[in-house]
């Protein structure tokens, strides 16, 4: 390491909480470095809730066509507008307690429903 405001670092460097091996810059200034190594943890750690919300919504596709194969066994209908009312609210209600955009968050789950709808539809 440089006095003075720089360091110069060659290959790689393990970083964060995660210990992950991430690329480094030839050249970074004292200033830069820790933020962008955490800006690289950050974003591995944004890719790893991707993957997980991805798998979590084909958990959720798949229990939704078995749903279809219950409501048919039970002689219900496939659509459920009063249910997917009662999805919404709840998400409405998480989100709202979270902090979160209500609105965002009502557009994504009408989509999430929407998916699932279809799902069991194409099944039927």
């Amino acid at each position: 390491m440089r006095g003075g405001g720089g360091q110069v670092v060659r290959g790689s460097r393990r970083c964060g909480r995660t210990g992950r091996v991430i690329a480094v810059a030839d050249r970074i200034d004292d200033r830069v470095g820790e933020p962008l190594a955490e800006l690289a943890d950050c974003r591995s750690q944004i890719e790893e809730i991707d993957l997980k919300l991805i798998t979590l919504l084909a958990e959720r596709l798949a229990l939704g066509q078995r749903t279809r194969v219950l409501k048919q066994a039970a002689g219900l209908p496939i659509l459920d507008p009063q249910r997917e009312a009662q999805v919404i609210r709840r998400a409405v209600s998480a989100a709202r307690d979270r902090g979160l955009p209500i609105e965002p968050v009502r557009q994504i789950f009408w989509h999430i429903v929407g998916l699932s709808r279809r799902a069991q539809e194409e099944t039927a």
